[in-house]
């Protein structure tokens, strides 16, 4: 079988090297080309070298312009990540993508493309998330009537976006198993003297600090009990391993726009 060529953006960040690792670990796959931004002093230096795993001869690019790869992994920032889709939908090439912090225009653009190429779009790669997700439309409904709703983030002090992806997911699945539009419910942090809280609300609590890599905690409070159901990352490797078995899934798949309950079967 030939094996899967994987581009990575952002190559020398935490996550590209953590992404590049998992590849070369991962069977039927290859990192075929690593991409840094313009400007940075690592260009030419050996992916491989740089993310801990030998050297592997692939050095480290500038920009993802004439690049040779089956498929994009970008863990990166908003623009950036646009960016490269476009240019992946010029080449004809499928698209995993990790990064989070899209308004509604920027997913509508990357909604746009997924008609030409296929794009997994998941703000986390976690298998145990996805599981979560899918739970949570079960959960949701029977616990909603009696419960106030909370989701609880940490992250490291870099994280910019907040809440988190993940946690706005999180969210969303939440909101569209009740039947209610997550715009209008969200309550994102709380401040003063209030009413008091409305059970139709879906409240957010973000944390920033040290270097926690991702807590998710979502809470249904009733009156006598509460169910928590929590997900701790302790590591960016199930993430990258998460990105690799999207981008093993999605070599086979039309052009479509797809999550990682698409790729676990979920549906």
């Amino acid at each position: 079988m030939t094996p899967l060529k994987i581009a990575i953006t952002g190559a020398t960040g935490r996550m590209g090297r953590t992404l590049i690792q998992a590849v070369n670990e991962a069977q039927n796959v290859q990192l075929s080309a690593a991409v840094q931004r313009a400007g940075s002093t690592l260009i030419g230096a050996d992916a491989g070298e740089l993310s801990g795993v030998g050297h592997i001869g692939v050095p480290i690019l500038s920009s993802l312009k004439g690049a040779d790869y089956d498929l994009l992994i970008d863990f990166t920032l908003v623009e950036p990540c646009l960016e490269h889709l476009q240019l992946s939908r010029e080449a004809g090439k499928a698209v995993v993508i990790g990064t989070t912090g899209f308004n509604a225009e920027q997913r509508s653009k990357i909604e746009a493309i997924a008609n030409d190429i296929p794009v997994v779009l998941a703000p986390n790669t976690s298998v145990g998330i996805t599981l979560c997700l899918h739970l949570l439309q079960q959960m949701a409904p029977v616990l909603a009537e009696d419960s106030d709703i909370e989701i609880i983030e940490t992250h490291h002090r870099h994280k910019l976006d907040s809440p988190s992806g993940t946690a706005v997911r999180l969210g969303e699945v939440i909101a569209d198993s009740l039947g209610r539009d997550l715009s209008e419910c969200a309550i994102y942090g709380r401040e003063g003297i209030g009413e008091p809280r409305d059970r139709e609300t879906i409240g957010f609590s973000t944390v920033r600090g040290g270097d926690v890599v991702g807590d998710h905690t979502v809470l249904f409070a009733s009156e006598g009990e509460r169910i928590e159901l929590t997900h701790k990352a302790s590591s960016r490797m199930t993430f990258a391993k998460g990105a690799v078995r999207a981008a093993k899934w999605l070599k086979e798949q039309p052009p479509g726009l797809y999550d990682m309950q698409d790729v676990l079967s979920l549906r």
